[in-house]
């Protein structure tokens, strides 16, 4: 075991954030850590890595083992080149290998036993330096640059050249190249590119030592992941596995914690109307019974109602009007900015209803192209066409469609005047934005805040064609899982450039791949690109929709099959209509009895009959057949309404 941490306890401002948090990681286990936005997943990283002291509980690292931390946008400053910054890791070895120089120098000129002396000293020192990558480190510096997605031309930037992205990918080299027996990651693609994911996803794969990541990317952890930590409502579960059996496990559970709470609380409500129609009987063993159940009602432990994630983003994509079937024609496109030439003689053609995403490389010009459809830059050269009755909703992965210094319910005003303000609160409540954070200025809410914003605005503006950049950045797991659902019940067309490939294949008909040749068209999701794109270059999109349904899966259920469920089906039916015929005749037949004994206690008070010893005695009598059938009837009513 490299890591134990052992019911961990963190609170801010009398809120518990973590709650008794237990886990423990072996030393080659690549394990994820999630959980929704705000759970207390980047809490739990700076606890783990002693830059945040725990409330209570115990973090311990077996002895004698390392670890490294990549934190949300880390970045290194400094005047060294790209390069010499990841050198700067290997600065031992190099220190070994100027003294392997300086002893064969010293070799040269020495004899006898000083000559024995060194060639020992040399001889374990050339050892080491074999063992621990002497011979490679340079060529392993260059592959993990490469791998990080920078050219060769990069190397020799200084790092007070490069963007706040660019710095936490050398970040993160510095971190690889460092090796510890523990990796701990959070959100480390955030700024990689697709290639560049793909191949840290394989260096962490075969990394010899543990890895612990916090992502949003469920792609990547499905590729990494063999063990899965939930954070959820300041509590911690383990779950073996990937993400996706992650997903499915927790499905499982969550059906069967709502299964077992619904049948509790039916069955609680069924023991209290027999309890209280016993105690409507008024008979002394009918009181008694219910009193019995009455015990026993109480003694059950009962299950807490099943919490669900905080009020759910509520998002509903409907477009206000159907487009003509051509939604889009792009025609030789073409844009440069100084010494760079994104694309030329670009084509695309878009219809109604297609779900099309663009992919590629960063810096082949993806998001300069949308902005060039949505007219918020020009092109050098080419034609864009937009078809009949298409109306473009543009979501902006920087927000700059977004007002900074507005408050969030002046910027839905102002673009949607005809809202009430009512209107206005409702729908930001749906993106999780109440009380008093409808006056919040824009600038005052963080990267996912803004995005649910732009979602908001999206979703007013009833567009029938939707170009979205980055969708998914800043968006946790459950938002993200709602955005999905949003899209793929979007009956309009859709036009988007995304990282996150697990959204990618769940909501795209089609990928455009962007590469400095031009766009390659591929119909299917992602894992079809994936398999197609070494031999498919597809740009015919009548087969865009795929049947859901293999003739194969059409005809698995058998017309056998069918009859027999039908006749069971039919059986169950009627014994439940049966059972609930003979409930109703016991209760009619009790009210009858009952109606008829409260006559006889009548007929037996009055002063006639109370000198009479036969009437009595027959009165008597068919009071106490009476109260036997009475009794036999009331255990039938608690038998057949159980």
């Amino acid at each position: 075991m490299i890591l134990s941490v052992s019911a961990v306890g963190k609170s801010f401002s009398e809120k518990i954030i973590l709650d008794h948090i237990s886990f423990h990681l072996e030393d080659y286990d690549k394990a994820a850590l999630v959980g929704i936005n705000g759970v207390g997943k980047t809490t739990l990283l700076r606890i783990i890595i002693g830059e945040l002291s725990a409330d209570e509980g115990l973090v311990t690292f077996a002895k004698g083992k390392s670890f490294g931390y990549l934190a949300q946008n880390t970045q290194v400053s400094g005047e060294l080149s790209i390069y010499d910054s990841l050198l700067e890791v290997k600065k031992p070895l190099i220190l070994l290998e100027e003294s392997l120089r300086r002893m064969e120098e010293e070799m040269k000129h020495a004899d006898g036993t000083a000559l024995e002396e060194l060639m020992k000293q040399y001889t374990d020192a050339s050892h080491r330096f074999e063992r621990e990558g002497g011979y490679q480190y340079r060529s392993e510096i260059i592959g993990v640059l490469k791998g990080l997605g920078f050219l060769e031309e990069d190397f020799s930037r200084p790092l007070s050249t490069l963007s706040g992205g660019q710095k936490t990918r050398v970040a993160l080299g510095n971190l690889l190249l460092t090796k510890p027996d523990l990796i701990i990651l959070d959100e480390p693609t955030n700024h990689l590119d697709m290639s560049s994911i793909a191949w840290l996803e394989t260096y962490l794969l075969n990394y010899k030592g543990a890895v612990l990541i916090v992502s949003h990317d469920r792609y990547f952890l499905d590729k990494i992941a063999g063990k899965v930590i939930e954070l959820d409502q300041g509590k911690a579960t383990v779950f073996q596995g990937n993400y996706s059996a992650y997903s499915e496990k927790k499905e499982m559970l969550r059906k069967a914690q709502w299964n077992a709470y619904l049948k509790q609380q039916q069955e609680i409500r069924h023991q209290e109307e027999v309890i209280e129609k016993l105690k409507s009987f008024n008979r002394e063993k009918s009181v008694k019974r219910a009193e019995s159940r009455e015990k026993a009602l109480n003694r059950i432990q009962v299950l807490d109602k099943p919490t669900e994630a905080d009020s759910q983003m509520k998002l509903s994509l409907t477009p206000y009007m159907t487009s003509g079937k051509d939604v889009l024609e792009v025609e030789g496109l073409s844009k440069a900015f100084p010494g760079q030439t994104l694309f030329t003689d670009l084509n695309l053609s878009l219809k109604r209803g297609e779900h099309v995403a663009i992919i590629g490389d960063n810096g082949t010009g993806k998001t300069t192209l949308l902005k060039i459809i949505n007219d918020l830059l020009p092109a050098d050269a080419g034609k864009i066409t937009l078809g009949t009755n298409v109306y473009i909703g543009y979501y902006d992965q920087e927000h700059q469609i977004l007002n900074q210094e507005k408050t969030l319910i002046e910027e839905i005003s102002d673009a949607y005047p005809y809202l009430t303000n009512t209107q206005i609160r409702n729908t930001l409540a749906a993106f999780l934005f109440t009380g008093e954070d409808v006056f919040k200025q824009i600038k005052s809410l963080s990267g996912g805040e803004q995005g649910r914003l732009c979602l908001a605005k999206l979703m007013l503006s009833e567009s029938n064609f939707l170009i979205l950049d980055e969708p998914t950045n800043h968006l946790d797991i459950l938002s993200r899982e709602i955005l999905e659902t949003a899209i793929n019940h979007y009956e309009g067309t859709l036009l988007y450039v995304s990282h996150d490939r697990f959204f990618i294949n769940k909501t795209a008909h089609r990928i455009l791949d962007l590469t400095s040749q031009g766009l390659t068209s591929y119909l299917g999701n992602y894992d079809y690109y994936l398999e197609k794109r070494p031999v498919l270059a597809v740009t015919d999109t009548s087969s865009a929709f795929p049947s859901s349904v293999s003739s194969s899966e059409k005809g698995s259920v058998q017309p056998s099959d069918r009859k027999q469920e039908w006749k069971a089906r039919k059986e169950e039916q009627a014994a439940l209509r049966k059972k609930e015929n003979a409930l109703k005749k016991a209760e009619q037949k009790i009210s009858s009895i009952e109606k008829r004994l409260s006559v006889l206690d009548e007929e037996m008070a009055r002063p006639e009959n109370c000198t009479n010893s036969v009437k009595l005695q027959e009165l008597q009598s068919e009071k106490d057949n009476l109260e036997l059938k009475l009794l036999e009837l009331m255990e039938l009513w608690e038998e057949l309404s159980s």
